[in-house]
């Protein structure tokens, strides 16, 4: 693919939704990252049930850490693997208090040192919370970068490589919400919604479905 034909996609991306941000409910960095630790194999909807319930009590590390791992689980239960999830939350905020005097650190190796999170959480945090320029390469964002065309790669960390390389910079930060939401609602992984595609004509997928 070329500059070009990202470019126009991108562009194509943009207007339709000039301000895209993450679908999980979060009012300070701290919220974010641990409602991106929660969203591991779980749905956002799922998540925002859950914290929309736990933040109002407790949106604070030194407020969560005081709930301990069997309280934070009454919050969070209905959360898939709740209780690793709930264990790696109380160390997290612990490491927080300790380390960085309970704020949300804004250096890659730092949030990566933190229990339950890797390098796509770190970038989620990095991007949506500090403005960085970063890309949080997904299920949804791997699938629409390969079948596309847009950044073809064999794994997570090559398709994220491709993708800081080869998206044009005006459109860097916002990226990676425009490649999950195209994902989630139109570039579905079972049935793509080719027919209601707003960039059907710049993608290079081959076997576009012929139900559409």
């Amino acid at each position: 693919m070329n500059k070009q034909k990202r470019t126009e996609i991108f562009t194509r991306l943009r207007a339709a939704n000039p301000n895209p941000t993450t679908e999980l409910n979060y009012a300070s960095p701290f919220e974010l990252l641990i409602a991106v630790i929660l969203s591991a194999q779980a749905t956002d909807v799922g998540v925002n049930k859950a914290t929309d319930r736990l933040f109002p009590v407790a949106n604070t590390p030194e407020a969560i850490l005081a709930l301990g791992v069997d309280g934070l689980k009454d919050y969070i239960k209905t959360i898939g693997l709740f209780n690793s999830k709930a264990e790696n939350v109380i160390k997290t905020c612990r490491i927080l208090i300790e380390k960085h005097g309970s704020q949300v650190p804004e250096h890659r190796e730092d949030l990566e040192a933190l229990p339950g999170v890797g390098r796509k959480t770190a970038n989620v945090v990095l991007n949506t919370a500090f403005g960085h320029m970063a890309m949080a390469v997904d299920t949804h964002i791997f699938r629409v970068s390969n079948r596309t065309g847009i950044a073809p790669g064999k794994n997570v960390l090559e398709v994220e490589q491709r993708l800081m390389r080869l998206v044009p910079n005006e459109f860097l930060l916002d990226a990676h919400h425009w490649l999950i939401l195209h994902g989630r609602y139109t570039c579905t992984a079972r049935k793509p919604k080719c027919g209601a595609c707003i960039i059907e004509d710049l993608c290079e997928f081959k076997q576009k479905p012929d139900y559409l």
